[in-house]
């Protein structure tokens, strides 16, 4: 049975901690996304690329090396879960001798910055960019090709075209894709507790639930958190969203109202 006086002492007691794993869990999925989604433009742009008969050999081989290192990539951290990952990133750093907990932050930055946290914003990061270039290659994949064939005619460059034409327009495409993925990170940042990244599950289960050892109500706290959080983000996608579609936003539904525009 849920203790809500045991909840209330919780949010009263420990409550900068949970401001540390909320700062913590923000850092990392906003910087996992977002970072992210700018390595994703390269791995999209590096599997789309197309091998031309006119091609010489060695830009042939260039081309092929290019599109088998973002397709293994994509295999690999896609088909892979990212607790997995942030393991074998972590004995893969001692095997080689490095050890991340030598990073040190001066205070008050190291109650929730040390050098795992970075090792986890590293996971996080590499887990999203493999999911954003499949989404930002739909996205450049879903542009019509005569939006490609207007813009050569105006003697617009193929690269100059890709990047001020087909891109905004694929990332307009798959913006509720990142915002979906922003919240599937906020959710699975959880999962780097496995290398001592200290964030929002980390700091209410094992911190305070192991203080209190009321593991229910710590869990309860998480789970209302995590629910916030998502919603909000959900939030400012959908008011991105609408300014550009031009929408006028409010957070009463019953008061969008369309933009006119004089001609």
């Amino acid at each position: 049975m849920i203790n809500f006086e045991r909840i209330g002492d919780i949010l009263n007691n420990y409550s900068y901690l949970i401001g540390y794993g909320i700062l913590s869990t923000l850092i990392l999925s906003i910087f996992g996304t977002f970072v992210g989604l700018i390595l994703g433009i390269f791995l999209a742009y590096g599997k789309n690329v197309k091998i031309k008969e006119m091609d010489n050999f060695i830009i042939k081989g260039l081309k092929y090396l290019v599109l088998g290192l973002c397709n293994i990539y994509s295999i690999i951290f896609r088909g892979t879960p990212m607790m997995v990952q942030a393991l074998v990133f972590q004995y893969g750093c001692q095997a080689l001798g490095f050890n991340w907990a030598i990073i040190q932050f001066p205070s008050p930055l190291s109650n929730f910055l040390n050098g795992w946290f970075l090792a986890g914003l590293i996971v996080i990061t590499l887990n999203t960019a493999a999911y954003m270039g499949e989404i930002v290659r739909s996205g450049m994949n879903g542009v019509d090709n005569g939006q490609y064939e207007g813009a050569r005619s105006l003697g617009m460059s193929a690269s100059r075209t890709s990047i001020s034409i087909i891109l905004p327009q694929a990332l307009r495409n798959a913006l509720p894709t990142v915002g979906n993925e922003l919240i599937v990170n906020i959710k699975d940042s959880s999962v780097l507790n496995v290398i001592g990244v200290t964030e929002l599950y980390y700091r209410l289960y094992i911190t305070i639930g192991g203080r209190t050892f009321a593991y229910l109500e710590a869990l309860v706290i998480v789970a209302i958190i995590y629910l916030i959080l998502t919603l909000m983000a959900s939030l400012v996608f959908k008011l991105i969203e609408k300014k550009l579609d031009g929408v006028k936003f409010s957070l009463n539904p019953f008061r969008f109202k369309r933009r006119s525009f004089d001609l």
